[in-house]
């Protein structure tokens, strides 16, 4: 059987769910296709703690696996404080409070932020 053909937003949707499934705060999702050469959507979310996002992390990945789409790549599960989830066209930042206001992504992609 072939497996089922996701379109960028509905991995950003199932994205999405798993972290508001297990409480991130502040979900942004932003569409950058349009000024972006390497990914449709970028979700930035908050973790509580860094175990709470690690969880989460947990959560998208296997959310995504669940639904047979593969994850390309994971960085900053050793650190913690921001863990990145590159499942191509989607990129999931998981971020501590701290580091969210200090790397500020936000303003990066303000302009396009998605629904």
């Amino acid at each position: 059987m072939v497996p089922k053909s996701y379109s960028a937003k509905q991995i950003k949707d199932l994205c999405a769910s798993a972290l508001d499934e297990l409480k991130a705060h502040n979900i942004n999702a932003f569409e950058v296709e349009k000024i972006s050469s390497f990914a449709s959507y970028i979700l930035i979310a908050t973790g509580t703690s860094n175990r709470h996002i690690q969880s989460i992390a947990n959560k998208v990945i296997d959310n995504l696996k669940d639904n047979k789409i593969k994850v390309l790549g994971t960085e900053g599960t050793e650190s913690n404080e921001w863990i990145l989830i590159d499942v191509g066209d989607v990129l999931v930042n998981i971020m501590t409070e701290d580091s969210r206001d200090h790397y500020d992504l936000e303003s990066l992609w303000n302009r396009a932020k998605s629904d």
